[in-house]
């Protein structure tokens, strides 16, 4: 599991950024980029980081199922994820 406190800080940053993603579009569209810098810092998309829908784990993250490696791992042991299973050879 993840810091809480990195889960919370990472939900205010999309939060912020959906509030503000029209702003800027507007403001990108006429070039005012003076205007753009004065909004806050975390209401750029760049600075959202990916994390696991279930353990907030930030590395390892598997863009097609939303999970991390570990979940997705045991999601496709416990038979959760269609068509996945564990390969050996």
């Amino acid at each position: 599991m993840a810091k809480t406190s990195s889960v919370a800080k990472e939900a205010r940053r999309r939060k912020l950024c959906e509030k503000y993603a029209k702003l800027r579009k507007e403001l990108k569209e006429k070039g005012d980029y003076d205007a753009l810098q004065k909004l806050p810092k975390n209401s750029s998309p760049v600075r959202l980081h990916n994390r696991c829908m279930f353990t907030g784990r930030a590395r390892g993250f598997h863009r097609k199922f939303g999970v991390s490696r570990l979940v997705l791992r045991e999601m496709a042991l416990k038979g959760e994820i269609p068509g996945l299973k564990k390969s050996s050879w």
